[in-house]
This record gives C-alpha cells, structure tokens and sequence, in this order.
C-alpha cells in the first residue's frame, strides 16, 4: 500500500506505510564521516547514547496532507477506515487517501512577531525554572502545540490564549507566521531540524465529535497528521512509539495510561541535532572543577576553544559558538561573580534578551571553556501557562473550545500541558529534543584584545535561530 503526500513545493511523493512522512525540515542524517582526532569524540558519544531507549516498532507515521475538507469530514462521519498504526491496533490515519488542497498562505518573520516570540518565550522560561534543578525548555515545541489547540478555542478563552502566544497579533496571522517561520528553519546534512505535529482524538462518536475545520486548519498550517484512536492501552503505545520515533529515541514517553474523561492530544515534537562548526579535539577537552548551584564541586570535562562572539550586559558575560552550516548557535550567558543567576533570570526580558545576542562583538576573541553535559527535563506547564495569562482554557467550567469539538463527557477544556526536553552537548555538537502534550479532557465543574568566559559555575544557555535570534531552546545549568 502507497501513502500519497507532498513536499513544499507541491511535488509528488510516495511511500511506504513504515516511511517517516512529511516533517517540517526534515534533514538528513549526520555525516559519520570523521578525522582521526575526532574518533575519540564519537566513541564517546556513542558509548553514552547506547544506553538510551530508541525506537524500534513499525509504526506508518505520515504527516497529514493538505487535505480536502469535505473527503476529511466525510472520513470523520462515516468512519471510513484508514491505515492502521500496528496490526493490533484501532488507530486510524485520516490522511490515507485524502488529496491536498490549496496552498495556504504565510507571512514573512518581522519585528512584531520576533519580538512577541521572544517576550513569550523568556516569560515561559523564567516560569519554568525549578529551583536548583537544571532546566531546559523549548518554546517552540510549546508555542506549536499550543496554537494548534487556540485553533479549536472560542470567546474570551480564545482571547487569552491570542495575547500570550502572539501579544496583539491575532491568530489568523500568527498561524501564518507559524507556518512560514517553521518552514524557515534551517535543515542541513550536519545541522537537523525536524518538526512533526499530530492531533489524536477518541474514537467513540458518542463520547466526542471533532470539528473537520479544527483538523483541516491544523492539516493546513501545521503539517498535524490527525488520529482516531480507541484511546485504550494500544493507544498509549502507538502515542508513545511516535514520541519516541519522531524525537530520534531522546524521549520514548509522554503518557503512562489514558483516563476515561481524555478526548484528545495535540502533539509536538522537535528534534535538533547539529555538529560544531568547529568541532572539539582531543587535546580541547580536560579535566576542571565546576561548582554548582549549591557550592558543591565536581571534576568533570570541560571543552576549551577560541571564539569571535563576545556577550556583555553589564549582569553577565558570555559567547557564541556557531554550529555547522551557519544556521543555529549556542548561545552561554555566566551571571557576574556578584549576581546570582536567580536574580539575573528574574532581570531577563524577550527585548533585552534579543539586545544582548544583537550586540555580540564578534570581533573580539573569547577565550571560552564548558563541561560536556546531558540531562533530561519535564515539566508540567499548567501553573506557568496560567500565571502567564491563559485561565480560561484550564477550567473546565470556562473553556470554550467549540470550536474543536463536542463531548458528551461535558465541556471540552485543557487537563494538562506536559512538556518533555533532553539535551546532549559534546565535542562534536548538540543533540536536543522536546515534545509538548496539550491533554483535552471532557468534564464540568570589555576593551582588551580578547575576553574569557570559563562556564565553571551555573550559566544559562540557550540554541538560538541566527535569522532572527530567537532561541529554539533554552535552559539552564545548575549542576553536572
């Protein structure tokens, strides 16, 4: 059986039912090839990922094309049967057979929208700091998952949710930006940027009946491949195995079980996997001492480099290291000996944030160190969302999400936004992934010639998109 989708630029594609899909930016793999000197580099990579879960099912996963509204809604009541997930499995691809529609329109990344992302996307960092913890979170990842969701909201819960994800942009034109800046992203051999989106919803008529627009506008600006599952345990894995497939095995679970009152989830997942523009020798990389957020010491390995990237704002100093292909970099800002980091988050805004990075003197060289890291991170964003402004959408007595369907269960409103990233930074690049879940439940009720930056205590860092500065991820670390 052959699965009909198209690229981009509106060419035909075909595949097998076990083929990847159609993915925002998707890359190709990373260049094993290497120098002597960088062997040691990948063995110890590899010797560290092993261990970690991948993917191995065969799961057909497309992304939903452009697909005609009145085929979908026919799909959605009538219950035509699609492809299924595994043979054991009551999950059907809407997609399967549905031909593409118009192309949608974009709209060009400018000044409002840069600068809205970026307000909301320091907001959401400095809501999402867990104490002494290392954090990383991708706003990104939740900005997609969470516009797929205003698609479906109504009333003042759709007004909520306009002003934190887009300030006084409203959602019509921020679905544009969305599908344009996505599209944007640089997608090299060795930097990777991939983002998948899916929409999973109950398959019980009776319990819930979906919008066919909600999907369609979601299809259309989004790529979000749509779903109908049983919602039973086999639907817990087959989420669970995308997950996992479509983050590269850095994260291999978002849910435990599915309650009785779940309708749907809306799904993002970005994997982010790119080689240093100058990757890290052997002789680069030695033993020094980090002392962490709570005064403790720990030897571990520090990698040592030479930059032209210089960050200053009188708080904090910092540098730049580009990855492979000019498209991203890393970003590391060390608060002053005098200014606690919690202090300098707290002083953190999207402007000054983007001022900092804008103002980076790239003709001063930095003489830079920081250890090699890896961690995992997850929160549950249901607390920050809300201090940042959106109250109606988790109520289930206020929610007005009409838009996006109908439950018998009652009214239709967010149980939960959890929000999964890893990181893995080395001598050779960065491997980050996130995925963001948006549950839908049913209910009621300097002047020198050079500087130098030794990142030997906890900094905040962040992966940043060089067209726009904007940054993709962004955490920080606290201990090793």
């Amino acid at each position: 059986m052959k699965i009909v989708k198209r690229n981009r630029e509106g060419a035909e594609n075909t595949g097998n039912i076990g083929d990847t899909g159609s993915a925002r930016s998707l890359g190709s793999p990373r260049n094993e090839s290497f120098t002597e000197n960088e062997i040691y580099a990948k063995n110890e990579r590899h010797e560290r990922h092993t261990t970690r879960a991948r993917f191995t099912g065969n799961i057909g996963y497309t992304g939903l094309s452009r697909c005609i509204l009145l085929l979908l809604a026919a799909a959605l009541l009538l219950g035509v049967a699609g492809c299924a997930f595994a043979k054991a499995s009551d999950t059907t691809d809407l997609t399967k057979g549905v031909s593409a529609s118009n192309d949608v329109t974009g709209r060009r990344a400018d000044a409002e929208f840069i600068g809205s992302v970026a307000d909301f996307s320091i907001d959401l960092f400095k809501e999402s700091i867990t104490g002494s913890k290392n954090s990383l979170v991708s706003p990104l990842s939740v900005m997609l998952a969470l516009a797929m969701t205003t698609n479906g909201a109504d009333g003042e819960t759709l007004s909520q949710m306009e002003a934190l994800l887009g300030g006084s942009i409203p959602l019509d034109m921020l679905n544009e930006y969305l599908y344009s800046y996505a599209n944007s992203l640089p997608n090299a051999e060795k930097s990777k940027m991939k983002i998948v989106n899916s929409i999973w919803f109950r398959g019980d008529e009776e319990k819930l009946k979906v919008e066919p627009e909600f999907l369609q506008k979601n299809a259309d600006y989004y790529d979000a491949a749509a779903y109908r599952a049983a919602f039973d345990n086999q639907t817990v894995k087959d989420i669970n195995a995308w997950v996992g497939k479509n983050t590269d095995g850095m994260i291999d679970k978002m849910l435990e079980e599915i309650t009785g009152d779940a309708m749907l989830y809306l799904i993002n997942a970005i994997v982010f996997d790119a080689e240093w523009q100058s990757v890290y020798f052997k002789e680069n990389v030695r033993k020094e001492v980090f002392t962490d957020i709570s005064s403790l010491t720990n030897s571990i390995d520090f990698m040592y480099s030479t930059e032209y990237g210089y960050l200053d704002d009188g708080m904090a100093t910092g540098f730049i290291k580009p990855y492979a292909g000019g498209g991203y970099s890393f970003a590391a800002l060390l608060p002053n000996e005098d200014v606690a980091i919690e202090a300098y988050i707290e002083s953190l805004t999207g402007e000054s944030f983007l001022d900092i990075i804008n103002s980076a003197q790239k003709d001063l060289m930095v003489f830079a160190s920081m250890p090699k890291f890896e961690y995992d991170y997850e929160i549950r964003m249901n607390d920050a969302l809300m201090t940042l402004g959106i109250s109606d959408a988790f109520n289930p007595d206020a929610a007005d999400f009409n838009k996006m369907g109908r439950s018998s269960y009652g009214n239709l409103f967010i149980d939960r936004v959890l929000h999964k990233t890893f990181i893995s930074v080395d001598e050779l690049g960065t491997k980050a992934g996130a995925v963001t879940m948006v549950a839908m439940s049913g209910g009621g009720s300097g002047a020198s010639d050079y500087e130098t930056v030794h990142l030997n205590r906890p900094f905040v860092y962040a992966i940043i998109d060089n067209a726009t500065n904007l940054p993709i991820f962004i955490g920080t670390l606290m201990t090793v």
